[in-house]
């Protein structure tokens, strides 16, 4: 078969630079301030917040030469390191001029500084003895011992969330405050402990000023103590200021474009009640946009609270870019890529994307123009794209044309385009080589419900692509074509203290993929209308693209049904009992493509491999055994699609 082969000219573009990464702003933390906590307890003082942010003092930073003191404690594990990190005692044994009279009164004031750290861990009535003695006769031989016995710890026996302001009363705020009761994070039955006591109020805090009421504050909290009864009693007092709705944007920052593009692009309805995670919403979509490398979003509080302006500001991305890849995969080797970006075609003013990739298994050469979106988010576009491609057993040159409108959503992907295919046919056990061409109608769209990306750890996603056309050239044959993909994650386990997934249970990665071309016998289609199997992404264990239908010769080529499906466990690996950014993978794939639904016989690959973390999505390293091929193969990919 006659290689196509791909040239570029040259292009007369002003090069800005290497392509720089897309940026978001972080939402502003809200600016309320919580009030003092009254906590008390009879005979004592308020419990001394640890601030575990807050390096050790210099002097303890690291071991010195000769230590006026040493120190020994002894004490639960849950307190003995909180002791070693904040107890003030440490900070004097540097000091080589330390006489005993002024450690013993150190030393007596080291009970209530001990008291006050074990209290913020629920303990109000611990057995705490100091004693000191020497190992020799000089200062340096001087021993401090702290022993300290916890007892029982203050469980919490009571919650009152109250609220003030108009959430108190308005029917639409119901939801909002069953929410905040319901998720309290340190409810009746619980052990209080300083750190839990703030993560409620801080928790229930940001519930309220996230949605409808961005003034909100904590306007009274008590921890009512008491140590003879070991249990808290806890009020918290949430007043809300008014409801706020969304006004206008006001935007800044903008040289090239105009407000209307930030406008379509944030998708933010005047007069709707304030959500922070709309704005945060809308904040990533002009980050990931393509046209502003920066944005950040926050409500005008100092305003008509029922036209509240959204204040935007931005910063334009270059006009031009150029962005050069290089990259490695099992599948296809070595793979080279350069694209040209235009943010603006003179006299289009719709976007142009101009890519060149080449590895060892395919080369491309693509262009594409997407216009600005619309006010209801669509965009037109239209692409071309030559490519060279090792399809089965052969090379393959095509080429596709299309053109349609595509949206984008938060989880939802949508386009419906003309597509024409021209492609080389291989030669098969019916038909001598040639050339294929046709032309068809396609929708599209994408649903994903993932928890988090590119790291999801539950969640799914399906995908489907369906179309009809018609073969051109001497004959005008109809088909039609359907392809679904969906992948799910199911978690092994979840958090005792919320309904989020235990990461380190791990969990099972199901995979699924379904296509079928229905015409009649004897069609010319082009193959890139037709499906194979294998690699990375779908059978491990065998090539890219080497499961397809094998013809009389040993050779193969593509075929109308595919069936693909794959089961893995992932389980995360933890050193001295934390987690790390690697998980260990355990995974069976098959797979099979027949020119009849009947004739699907499965392939199958199982292995092992490792997921690692890394700043462009995970990395996959697997290596697989091909049950058909009886041989292991060697598989690295890197990123998440879908």
């Amino acid at each position: 078969m006659k290689k196509l082969w791909l040239a570029t000219g040259c292009l007369l573009l002003p090069l800005f630079g290497l392509a720089q990464s897309v940026a978001q702003a972080d939402a502003d933390e809200d600016p309320a301030e919580i009030s003092q906590d009254s906590v008390t307890a009879p005979g004592d003082v308020e419990p001394f917040q640890a601030d575990t942010n807050t390096n050790p003092p210099p002097s303890i930073a690291a071991d010195v030469a000769a230590p006026a003191f040493a120190l020994n404690i002894t004490a639960p594990d849950d307190i003995k390191p909180l002791l070693e990190r904040h107890l003030d005692l440490l900070r004097y044994r540097s000091l080589t001029d330390l006489n005993d009279d002024e450690l013993n009164r150190l030393i007596d004031t080291a009970r209530l500084d001990v008291k006050k750290l074990v209290a913020t861990l629920g303990y109000f009535s611990p057995l705490i003895q100091i004693s000191r003695d020497s190992t020799g006769s000089t200062l340096a031989d001087r021993v401090v011992n702290i022993s300290v016995v916890a007892g029982e710890p203050v469980q919490v026996s009571q919650v009152q969330v109250g609220f003030a302001g108009p959430i108190a009363t308005e029917p639409e705020a119901a939801n909002q405050r069953a929410l905040i009761e319901a998720s309290w994070l340190l409810p009746a039955g619980n052990r209080f402990t300083q750190a839990g006591w703030s993560a409620a109020k801080q928790k229930a805090l940001s519930q309220l000023t996230s949605k409808r009421y961005p003034t909100g504050t904590l306007s009274a909290t008590s921890a009512d103590v008491d140590p003879v009864a070991q249990s808290a009693r806890l009020e918290v007092t949430l007043e809300s200021g008014p409801a706020y709705q969304l006004g206008a944007l006001v935007t800044t920052g903008l040289k090239r474009y105009d407000a209307e593009l930030v406008r379509r692009l944030a998708r933010l309805q005047p007069g709707s009640d304030f959500d922070l995670k709309e704005l945060v919403a809308a904040q990533q979509r002009l980050s990931s946009s393509g046209f502003f490398n920066s944005a950040f979003m926050q409500i005008d509080t100092t305003g008509d609270p029922q036209a509240a302006p959204v204040m935007v500001t931005v910063r334009e991305a270059r006009l031009q870019k150029i962005t050069l890849g290089l990259g490695a995969s099992s599948d296809s080797g070595v793979r080279f890529s350069a694209e040209h970006l235009h943010q603006q075609v003179p006299g289009l003013g719709w976007r142009a994307l101009n890519q060149i990739s080449v590895d060892r298994e395919t080369q491309t050469l693509s262009t594409e123009l997407t216009a600005p979106p619309n006010e209801d988010g669509w965009r037109w576009n239209t692409s071309l794209r030559l490519q060279n491609e090792r399809n089965g057993s052969f090379d393959m040159g095509s080429q596709r044309w299309l053109a349609g409108a595509s949206k984008a959503g938060d989880r939802i992907d949508r386009s419906y385009y003309l597509e024409y295919d021209r492609a080389d046919t291989p030669a098969t056990d019916t038909a001598p080589v040639g050339v294929a061409e046709s032309v068809s109608v396609n929708y599209a769209f994408t649903l994903r419900n993932f928890d988090t990306l590119p790291f999801a750890s539950s969640g799914w996603a399906l995908g489907l692509e369906v179309g009809g056309g018609t073969t051109l050239g001497r004959e005008h044959e109809p088909f039609s074509r359907v392809l679904t993909r969906w992948q799910s994650y199911l978690p092994l386990g979840k958090r005792a203290d919320s309904n989020s997934p235990d990461l380190r249970a791990g969990r099972l990665a199901f995979r699924a993929q379904v296509g079928a071309v229905v015409a009649q016998d004897g069609i010319n289609l082009p193959p890139t209308q037709l499906f194979l199997a294998g690699g990375s992404n779908s059978v491990r264990g065998y090539g890219l693209r080497t499961i397809g239908i094998t013809q009389s010769d040993g050779q193969v080529v593509a075929g109308r049904y595919l069936a693909i499906g794959s089961v893995e466990w992932q389980r995360p690996i933890t050193v001295k009992g934390k987690l790390t950014d690697w998980e260990g993978a355990l995974f069976i794939d098959a797979g099979s493509v027949a020119d009849k639904a009947t004739d699907l016989n499965a392939k199958v690959g199982v292995g092992a491999g490792v997921r690692w973390k890394t700043p462009v999505g995970p990395l996959q390293i697997d290596l697989a055994y091909g049950v058909a091929l009886k041989k292991l193969r060697l598989h690295l990919n890197v990123g998440f699609v879908f």
